[in-house]
């Protein structure tokens, strides 16, 4: 099951509720985005794969040194067997990130992790067209599974006259939800959040003013 499908429709109809909420009072328009992975990180199965080989190959040397003492052994000094079993560490050390995203995580960097994340934010921003507003002020909320990531990007007429710091708060305040298990409160909470600290920089609502981005989550 994807993530899209752990959300009941009841769910989704919140988080789109709340965007239309937000929205009422103010010009902006507000982007929620859910991802489940940023990236695939390949790099941690290539690790995974030269872990898993050389500890196959310690063991080996462990069961040489310490356990075999019988030289009648002979299968096990055969450099064939020696070879398969380095292989077969290296195919498991490479498969099990696949199933464990705590391994997988273990195995890539953190500001690799930052990186990628901050590149599928600023794509998803642009395929989103959050830039694609009359006055340049379109906000997207980020959220990235696997990484425990959230961004707050902002177009330029709203980023100009609101501090990092800011952002930085609500950012906080939705990972904090999130970490309770509260997924659609934290996104309900981080879109009202954004709605009122809009309001509060003077971006109020005009007579003219339309819906330029649609209001449900997107994945």
């Amino acid at each position: 099951m994807n993530f899209k499908e752990k959300l009941s429709d009841a769910d989704l109809q919140r988080i789109k509720a709340a965007v239309k909420s937000a929205e009422e009072k103010i010009s902006g328009e507000i982007v929620p985005v859910i991802v489940e992975r940023s990236g695939n990180y390949t790099i941690a199965n290539y690790k995974g794969s030269l872990i898993g080989g050389s500890l196959a190959f310690i063991v080996m040397i462990i069961f040489d040194r310490y356990i075999i003492k019988d030289a009648v052994t002979t299968l096990f000094y055969d450099p064939v067997f020696i070879f398969l079993v380095v292989i077969l560490g290296g195919v498991l050390g490479a498969v099990i990130p696949n199933f464990s995203d705590s391994i997988k995580r273990l195995l890539v960097a953190r500001k690799y992790q930052d990186l990628v994340t901050r590149q599928s934010a600023e794509n998803a921003f642009l395929e989103e067209e959050v830039f694609n507003t009359r006055q340049r002020t379109g906000i997207m909320i980020f959220v990235s599974f696997f990484e425990h990531e959230v961004i707050i990007m902002a177009d330029k007429g709203i980023s100009q006259v609101v501090a990092q710091a800011q952002w930085d708060q609500i950012v906080q305040d939705i990972i904090n939800n999130i970490r309770r298990g509260k997924i659609v409160e934290a996104m309900e909470d981080g879109i009202q959040q954004c709605g009122k600290l809009l309001l509060e920089k003077g971006f109020k609502k005009t007579d003219d003013d339309t819906n330029e981005l649609h209001d449900n989550l997107r994945f």
